[in-house]
């Protein structure tokens, strides 16, 4: 079938995206599904820091590729080995698909796949097959997803059935930024009831990371970055104090205001310097928490006494240490709840054709989440 698509063929190309247009908007061929496949229709794709990535050249991923990895859609066509959905459902999607048969799997760590590790740098699906061409040629899929489309073929282990009665725009947050983000704080760091929290770099995941740690509990939640707007947004979802990350006395003010330091701290930025920063505010036996990803070839250095003496902990984490198809869920209904109001990141609605100029507005900082709308949900 023909559909319509947001594709990348160079990395790398100048500011502002609006002008160098490094996304192109094409119909592509979309075959599918196989076997172990769903066709999904996408109705809502969130506009994420991961795919700016790609964009900017901060990740190398093989080309030319449709783009999009956070978003959600009802499945039309099911391949006759796929188990658990059926025509009509509502999914969201997952960015790291679990084959369920690896090693990591197997011991709760879906989030470090070895086969969806392995398809994803490859640029195909589980199966190993790609489902999309242009002109004969084939392209590749992004994390297993691309749902910067019309219509996508992805492995059923690549999405999470939704309960129907939630909106597919709000939905589609919830595979990425809010699995990133509060599953960071409640799976990776673990953060006990009365807490003190801090969040550095207050995009999609830093901010989901804030609503988790106001739904478990903490203290204190302090958020911290350079841009007022987003600042201002943190303390309308519950942070009690923000900083400027750009303020040189950031440190010792946020230690004056925990009495030494933060007891679990979040990275959400993407950038060296925000893990630093994240580090250097965090008191004696404390978490720091790193969920952002910046470039391959840079690296993080740390005081070895320090982390020794005042016994620190240092944490990575992918995709929130979730398992999708039972944090998702969960997530959802706390989010019907009103105790996880995640629909307050989307911050306006686009079409296809505004990718780039999206990008635009996500690189300086203006915006938290644009959801791209291809039908009304």
């Amino acid at each position: 079938m023909k559909v319509k698509a947001a594709l990348i063929f160079e990395q790398g190309l100048p500011k502002p995206y609006g002008k160098s247009e490094p996304v192109k908007i094409d119909q592509v061929d979309l075959t599918g599904p196989g076997e172990t496949e769903v066709l999904v229709e996408i109705f809502a794709a969130g506009v994420c820091h991961s795919d700016l990535s790609v964009v900017n050249g901060n990740r190398m991923r093989p080309l030319p590729m449709v783009l999009g990895h956070e978003g959600a859609g009802v499945v039309v066509e099911i391949g006759s080995l796929v188990k658990g959905f059926t025509v009509g459902d509502h999914v969201a999607f997952i960015f790291m698909p679990n084959c369920g048969v690896c090693l990591q799997c197997l011991s709760g760590k879906p989030s470090n796949c070895e086969q969806g590790n392995a398809s994803n740098a490859q640029g195909c699906l589980l199966s190993g097959h790609r489902r999309i061409k242009l002109n004969g040629s084939e392209i590749n899929h992004y994390a297993g997803v691309s749902c910067f489309s019309e219509y996508v073929t992805a492995d059923y282990r690549s999405v999470v059935k939704l309960p129907k009665e939630i909106s597919l725009g709000v939905a589609a947050v919830f595979s990425c930024a809010v699995i990133t983000g509060v599953g960071a704080v409640v799976n990776t760091a673990k953060v006990p009831m009365g807490a003190s929290v801090g969040v550095v770099g207050l995009g999609g995941v830093g901010l989901s990371a804030l609503l988790g740690a106001r739904a478990i509990g903490a203290r204190q939640i302090i958020g911290i970055d350079p841009t007022e707007y987003k600042r201002e947004g943190a303390k309308q979802l519950g942070a009690d104090l923000t900083f400027d990350s750009a303020d040189p006395n950031i440190v010792e003010k946020i230690k004056d205001a925990t009495n030494g330091g933060l007891e679990y701290v979040f990275e959400a930025a993407g950038e060296v310097e925000a893990l630093e920063l994240a580090y250097e505010v965090t008191g004696r036996g404390g978490t720091t928490t790193s969920s952002g990803l910046s470039h391959p070839a840079k690296n993080f250095s740390v005081n070895h006494v320090k982390l020794v003496a005042e016994e620190r902990i240092i944490k990575g984490s992918y995709l929130g240490s979730c398992v999708p198809k039972r944090d998702i869920p969960n997530y959802i209904q706390l989010f019907q709840d009103g105790k996880l109001p995640v629909d307050q990141l989307i911050k306006g609605e686009i079409a296809l054709e505004e990718i780039n100029d999206a990008f635009d507005k996500l690189d300086r900082g203006e915006t938290i989440r644009q959801i791209i709308t291809f039908s009304k949900f």
